[in-house]
C-alpha cells in the first residue's frame, strides 16, 4: 500500500507540468495579443516579448469607436444567438423521444446523430453554399448562417442531452401522468427544467461555435452583413502595417465568447459530467 502510495503521489508533479504546459501553450498567445494591444507598433518592432512601457490605450480607443467593429459585432451576435436557439430548442425535441421512447430503429436513428459529429461544415460547404443562395434565397441573410450551423450543432446536441433524459426517473413521468398531465406537459414541465445543466452546455458549445465560424460567414456574407471573424481578417489586410491595432482589434473580438465560457465553466463541466454519467 505504501509503494502504490508513493508511485500516485510521485505521478503529481508531472501532471501538473503538463497541466501548465497546456494552459501556457492555450493562454500564452491570447495573453500576448491581450497585451500587445497595449503596446506602439515602435514597442513591437523594438522587443516583441516585452511588457507595455508605457500602457497605451489608443489602439483600444480606436477599435470600439470604430463603427465598423459594431456593426460585426451585430452581426456575430444575431447569427450566434438564433444558431444557439435553433440548436437547443431542435436538439432537445429530438433528443427526449430517442431517449424516453421505446420505438423500432431507435438506435439506428441515434447512430445517424453520432455519425453526423465526424462531417464538419467544410465538408458540405460548396452544397449548402448553393443550397442556401440559389434554392432557399437566403445568401447574406442572418438566417442563411444560422441555419447550417444550427444544423452541424444539432449531433452534438443530441449526443449530449439524451443521457441527462435518459437518467430521469420513469416514476415523475408515471406520477405526472396519473395526475392528467399530457406528453407534451412532460417534456416542458419536467424534462426541460430537469436537463437545465445540459442545455446550458450545448447552448454555451453552439454559441462559441457560431461566434468563431469563418469559412461559412465567409462565402455567404458580404459588405455590412459580416461578422466579427471576417473584421478581424478585413481589419488585418486593410491595416496590416498596424500591429498594435490588429492585435487590438482581435482581442476584443474574442471578449464574448471567452467571457461566456468562463463564466459557465462550472455548468459546462457539470453537464458534461452528467452526460458521461447517463
Amino acid at each position: 500500500m505504501a509503494r502504490r502510495s508513493r508511485r500516485s503521489g510521485g505521478a503529481g508533479p508531472f501532471v501538473y507540468l503538463a497541466a501548465l504546459a497546456v494552459v501556457a501553450v492555450t493562454l500564452g498567445p491570447v495573453l500576448y495579443g491581450a497585451l500587445g494591444g497595449f503596446r506602439t507598433n515602435e514597442q513591437l518592432a523594438r522587443d516583441p516579448a516585452a511588457l507595455p512601457d508605457p500602457w497605451v490605450l489608443g489602439n483600444y480607443t480606436r477599435v470600439v469607436s470604430n463603427p465598423d467593429f459594431w456593426r460585426y459585432a451585430l452581426n456575430s451576435t444575431v447569427i450566434a444567438v438564433l444558431t444557439t436557439v435553433i440548436a437547443v430548442l431542435a436538439g432537445v425535441m429530438a433528443a427526449y423521444p430517442l431517449a424516453r421512447y421505446q420505438f423500432k430503429l431507435r438506435e439506428p436513428l441515434f447512430l445517424v446523430f453520432v455519425l453526423g459529429l465526424l462531417f464538419p461544415a467544410a465538408v458540405a460547404i460548396i452544397p449548402l453554399f448553393i443550397l442556401v443562395t440559389r434554392d432557399l434565397d437566403l445568401g447574406n441573410t442572418w438566417w442563411g448562417v444560422a441555419l447550417p450551423q444550427a444544423a452541424f450543432a444539432l449531433p452534438t446536441t443530441v449526443v449530449i442531452l439524451r443521457p441527462f433524459l435518459m437518467a430521469l426517473p420513469k416514476e415523475l413521468e408515471e406520477a405526472a401522468l396519473l395526475d392528467g398531465s399530457s406528453r407534451v406537459g412532460i417534456f416542458w414541465r419536467i424534462a426541460l427544467p430537469l436537463s437545465m445543466p445540459g442545455l446550458v452546455t450545448v447552448g454555451v458549445l453552439a454559441f462559441v461555435a457560431s461566434w468563431n465560424a469563418y469559412l461559412l460567414p465567409l462565402l455567404l456574407l458580404q459588405g455590412e452583413m459580416r461578422t466579427l471573424p471576417l473584421g478581424v481578417a478585413d481589419y488585418s489586410t486593410q491595416y496590416s502595417a498596424d500591429t498594435a491595432g490588429v492585435l487590438a482589434f482581435t482581442t476584443i473580438a474574442m471578449i464574448p465568447a471567452l467571457m461566456l465560457f468562463l463564466a459557465m465553466q462550472r455548468r459546462i463541466v457539470s453537464g458534461l459530467q452528467g452526460a458521461v454519467k447517463g
